[in-house]
C-alpha cells in the first residue's frame, strides 16, 4: 500500500525534491496537497526547466504564481529526447487534464503529411485527422508543417488537389490546369503534362526526402543562399533561408508507432470484436476485453497495468494499478504471473464475470506464463492471447504459431489500442497522478 506523505504549507518539499532530478529530457508532473496532478510540462533539462518554477521571480509572475502557491510534490519522468518528451506531455496532459494545463486540453492533434499512394497520381497534404489504409503517413510532427510543405511542392511538384486523375482519360488534354502549374509548383498530372511514371518517381523522391534522406537537399539549398548573399539578391537569400528553416523543422518529427494518437486514428469497435470472434473461433462476439502490460519505473520499481475495454471502448473504471511484490530485479514473465494470478483468482473468490479476451503485452513466453498463473488461479478466461509489439504477431493459448494479421484489419487495430492503452496506463502512473492508492 501506498504512503501518505504530509507536506509543508509551502513548496518547500518540491523545491528540495527537484534538485535530485536529472539534466535530461523529460517530463515533470507538479501536485497539489492531495496528490492530484495540477501541472504537466516538458523539458530539455528536467532539473533547469522544474527548477525555475522554485525561483522568486516565478512566484511574483503573473502567469506562474498561483501555480508555485499550490504546488507540494514533483516528479519525472524521463525520456530519450525533447521530442519525446513533447508527446509525452501532450498525451498525459489529454489523459490527465490538469488545473493549470489550458492549451493541450482542447483536444488538438500533432499533423501528419499523408501521401496516397493507392491513387495513379498520388496527392500529398498536411492533416490531422490520417487515414488508416491507402496512404503513407509521415509524423507526427511537432510543428507547424504548412510552410514546409510548400517549400516541398516547389522542389517535388506534387498535386494537393481533390481531383480524381487516370492517364487513360480522353479529356485531360482539355483540362485548364490550376495556377500552381503556372507557377511551376504542379507538374499538373490533371491535364496530361506529366506521365505516370515520371510523376511517381517524383513521388519517390518525397518519400525518401521525408524517410530521412534530406543533407544533400538541405546543402544544396545552403549554397545557393551563400551565392544569392554574395551576388547582393538579399531578397532571394532570405527567401532561401526561410525554406531551409521551414524543412529543418521537418526533423522534428516523432515515430508513427512510438507516438501514436489515438484519438485521430477512427476505429469501428464493433468491426474488431466480430472480427476477434472470428479468429478467435469464440462463441460469442466478446464484450470484455482485458489487458496486462509491465512498467519499470526509473528502471528500479516494477508495476503493472490492468485496462479494461466493454464493448471496445476504455472504460476507465476498470483500469488498476499493480505494484509487483514477489519478484526480485526486472523478470516481465513473472510479473506477469503475479498479476494474472492476483486479478483472476480476486474474480474467481468474488464470483465476478471473467474478461471474454485477456490480453498480454509480449510474445510466446508472456503467454504461457500467464496462461499457468490462470491455471493456478483456477480462472481461465475463453481468450488468453498475448501480441507481439516487432512485428504485430499474436499468439493464441494452443496454438503453436502465430497469427499475422492484416495492417488495417479493425481486429488487430482493436488489440492494438488495448495494448497501447494499457502501456501508457503503465508508464503514466495513473492512479498515483490522480492520489489513488496502489491495488492491494
Amino acid at each position: 500500500m501506498s504512503q501518505e506523505i504530509e507536506y509543508p504549507d509551502n513548496n518547500s518539499y518540491a523545491a528540495e525534491k527537484v534538485k535530485h532530478f536529472p539534466h535530461a529530457p523529460g517530463v515533470y508532473l507538479m501536485k497539489d496537497a492531495l496528490g492530484r496532478v495540477i501541472y504537466i510540462g516538458k523539458a530539455k533539462d528536467l532539473r533547469k526547466r522544474a527548477g525555475s518554477y522554485f525561483y522568486k521571480t516565478a512566484e511574483e509572475d503573473e502567469r506562474t504564481k498561483f501555480l508555485v502557491q499550490d504546488i507540494r510534490d514533483i516528479d519525472y519522468i524521463q525520456v530519450e529526447s525533447e521530442v519525446d518528451a513533447i508527446f509525452l506531455e501532450a498525451r498525459m496532459i489529454k489523459d490527465i487534464l490538469p488545473f493549470y494545463n489550458r492549451a493541450l486540453k482542447d483536444g488538438k492533434s500533432f499533423p501528419y503529411i499523408q501521401i496516397y499512394t493507392h491513387e495513379e497520381f498520388p496527392r500529398v497534404e498536411v492533416t490531422r485527422e490520417p487515414q488508416t489504409s491507402g496512404v503513407k503517413l509521415y509524423g507526427p510532427f511537432i510543428s507547424p508543417i504548412y510552410g514546409a510543405l510548400v517549400v516541398l511542392q516547389k522542389i517535388f511538384q506534387f498535386r494537393n488537389c481533390q481531383l480524381t486523375i487516370r492517364s487513360d482519360d480522353p479529356k485531360l488534354r482539355f483540362f485548364r490546369p490550376c495556377l500552381l502549374a503556372s507557377i511551376g509548383q504542379c507538374s499538373a498530372p490533371c491535364c496530361g503534362r506529366v506521365s505516370r511514371e515520371a510523376y511517381r518517381k517524383q513521388i519517390h523522391r518525397l518519400q525518401r526526402f521525408l524517410e530521412g534522406n534530406k543533407k544533400q537537399l538541405l546543402k544544396e539549398l545552403r549554397e545557393e543562399m551563400q551565392q544569392a548573399a554574395v551576388a547582393l539578391r538579399f531578397e532571394e537569400a532570405g527567401m532561401l533561408r526561410d525554406q531551409i528553416s521551414a524543412l529543418e523543422r521537418l526533423n522534428e518529427c516523432g515515430d508513427l508507432e512510438k507516438n501514436v494518437q489515438p484519438e485521430v486514428f477512427q476505429m469501428d469497435p464493433r468491426k474488431g470484436l466480430v472480427g476477434l470472434q472470428k479468429i478467435l473461433h469464440l462463441s460469442r462476439i466478446p464484450r470484455t476485453i482485458e489487458g496486462v502490460d509491465i512498467a519499470h519505473l526509473h528502471g528500479e520499481e516494477t508495476v503493472a497495468s490492468l485496462v479494461q475495454f466493454i464493448d471496445g471502448i476504455p472504460f476507465k473504471q476498470g483500469y488498476k494499478r499493480y505494484r509487483i511484490r514477489t519478484v526480485d530485479g526486472i523478470n516481465d514473465f513473472a510479473s506477469i504471473a503475479e498479476v494474472v494470478y492476483r486479478r483472476l483468482k480476486r474474480l474467481r473468490e468474488e464470483n465476478a464475470v471473467l474478461p471474454d479476451i485477456l490480453l498480454i503485452d509480449g510474445g510466446k513466453g508472456q503467454l504461457h506464463a500467464a496462461a499457468e498463473a490462470a491455471r493456478e488461479a483456477g480462472a481461465m478466461p475463453e481468450a488468453l492471447i498475448s501480441l507481439a509489439k516487432r512485428d504485430e504477431e499474436l499468439y493464441v493459448l494452443g496454438q503453436d504459431e502465430p497469427l499475422h494479421l492484416s495492417r488495417h484489419a479493425y481486429s488487430l487495430r482493436l488489440l492494438q489500442y488495448v495494448r497501447d492503452e494499457s502501456h501508457r496506463f503503465a508508464q503514466h502512473y495513473h492512479h498515483i497522478l490522480r492520489g489513488k492508492k496502489f491495488t492491494n
